[in-house]
């Protein structure tokens, strides 16, 4: 039978409850770890040392994290969701322990690409499991519940990690994921069963290597560009050009597989190009924002830590909302109109940023990012409700894990963009010098933020064309894959919803 539709089927008192609260709490152990850490850098700088090596606390985290998601995406495909599931926890959960334990900060730093790669399954599986288990029509509810988690997670992780750092120890930071990690484990494998049958197939090696080769030197490249070396480098110039290589040999080793890692018809799907984009494009405006508003709020308006730090949170409220009221438009308006809307609310919000100067209020900085939050929900949780209801469920994970992976390297390319376009403001005016933008005056810092806003503003508007892309309906698949597995929490057969894509 298919899952009930009624009202008191989607909440977290339902049967299907306690499965949406694990994927909640394993949601939550990404969520609060993305902000918790940040406030407690001069803690751990001060017990273990290694300043020069602490960026790489984030770097390798998001490393780990961006190039596995496609990689278990596929595997969950093949073996089921909750397998993969219940290995990125375990991971997460291990690498937050031995973190807690780190001895220096070369070991803090390998631990914590341990997190990076549970982070990888954890992320995508659990939306994937929403869209095993609810209908097209529930999910339009349940992505509020997701989307919340990120919202709580954004208010409480920064007050956490400062009060472990002030009043206990920044170790607490990674201690505090091993209750929530154990809790969504255990409700998992209790409550959530699967049928897969699973198929003979071959292990695409040598396409799960050169993508994970490629995707890791791309975003190092990214990352680091301009930061430990010079764009124009040899490390550089190199990193980018082996990427390039591995990439061109995962797109070829791709066309031979039996069964690729990463199937080439995601890029020829409208629906799937479409969500991605606005998850790229969503990936990069959001690191512009989350990197130099506080950054604004706090050396250019002269507010302190804390308080600057809200006016991003906005955004992250904004967000949840606008997730939660996504499903009703696109049930009734079709996703191409969502999707519209919530560009259109970016790119005002965006607009509005740019009238902020040094004589503004704090609410004048957070209103532009809580309209732009607003957009951001709009657009990303309708993109991924249209890309897992556009496959069946043998391809969900693949078309989950590329959107996932679209919004990593986008934040790797907002890295580089807005690093890249504050630092060549601040050379231009200081002569060539680029010290740490924290240690600049405000009026050399507020021209460089504010062009950064303007190149946000300018990225944003692609957003318009992920709109224009979207179908206006999908109302049910065309995949020529074998039935689909029987995946059910009640331990009864579920039909999976047969459906097809309409481009309209």
């Amino acid at each position: 039978m298919s899952p009930p539709t009624t009202r008191s089927s989607v909440g977290l008192r339902s049967e299907r409850g306690p499965i949406l609260l694990a994927t909640m709490l394993a949601t939550g152990l990404v969520a609060i770890d993305s902000t918790i850490l940040a406030t407690a850098v001069p803690s751990v700088v001060d017990d273990l040392g290694g300043f020069t090596q602490f960026p790489w606390l984030f770097s390798v985290y998001l490393l780990a994290q961006a190039v596995t998601v496609p990689i278990y995406g596929k595997v969950s495909d093949l073996l089921g969701r909750k397998p993969v599931m219940l290995l990125g926890i375990t991971l997460f959960v291990l690498g937050s322990v031995l973190c807690g334990f780190a001895w220096g900060m070369t070991a803090l730093i390998i631990f914590r690409a341990l997190q990076g790669l549970g982070a990888g399954a954890v992320q995508p599986m659990a939306m994937t499991i929403v869209g095993d288990i609810y209908s097209m029509q529930e999910r339009a509810k349940v992505q509020g519940y997701i989307a919340s988690v990120w919202a709580i997670s954004s208010l409480v992780g920064p007050t956490l990690g400062g009060a472990f750092a002030d009043y206990l120890s920044w170790r607490a930071i990674f201690f505090v994921n091993l209750p929530v990690g154990i809790a969504a484990f255990w409700m998992l494998q209790r409550r959530f069963t699967e049928q897969v049958t699973r198929r003979r197939t071959t292990v695409d090696w040598p396409g799960a290597t050169l993508l994970t080769a490629g995707g890791l030197l791309l975003l190092l490249a990214l990352l680091e560009g301009g930061q430990r070396w010079a764009w124009d480098s040899g490390t550089s110039i190199a990193l980018f050009v082996v990427a390039a290589a591995a990439l061109v040999g995962f797109v070829y080793a791709e066309t031979r597989a039996t069964d690729p890692v990463l199937p080439l018809w995601v890029f020829r799907r409208r629906t799937l190009n479409a969500g991605n984009l606005g998850s790229l494009v969503v990936g990069c405006v959001m690191l512009g924002l989350s990197s130099y508003v506080p950054l604004f709020g706090e050396q250019v308006l002269g507010h302190g830590a804390v308080v600057a730090g809200l006016a991003l949170a906005a955004m992250t409220l904004g967000w949840p909302i606008a997730a939660s009221l996504s499903g009703r438009i696109y049930l009734t308006l079709g996703f191409r109109v969502t999707v519209l809307l919530g560009a259109a609310l970016a790119v005002v919000g965006s607009l509005l940023l740019l009238t902020v100067d040094g004589d503004s209020s704090f609410l004048h900085l957070a209103a532009p990012c809580f309209v732009i939050g607003l957009g951001f929900g709009f657009v990303v949780s309708p993109g991924v409700v249209a890309a897992q209801s556009s496959v069946a469920w043998q391809s969900r994970g693949v078309a989950t894990g590329a959107n996932m992976f679209a919004r990593s390297v986008g934040s790797a390319v907002g890295v580089a963009i807005f690093g890249a376009v504050a630092n060549g403001v601040v050379a231009g005016r200081l002569g060539g010098k680029v010290p740490a933008l924290e240690q600049l005056d405000p009026d050399v810092l507020e021209p460089a933020l504010h062009t950064v806003f303007v190149v946000g503003a300018a990225i944003s508007v692609a957003l318009l064309l992920a709109g224009a892309l979207m179908p206006r309906r999908v109302t049910a698949p065309a995949e020529t894959l074998p039935a689909a597995p029987v995946t059910d929490p009640l331990k009864e057969p579920a039909a999976q919803p047969v459906t097809t894509v309409t481009d309209q």
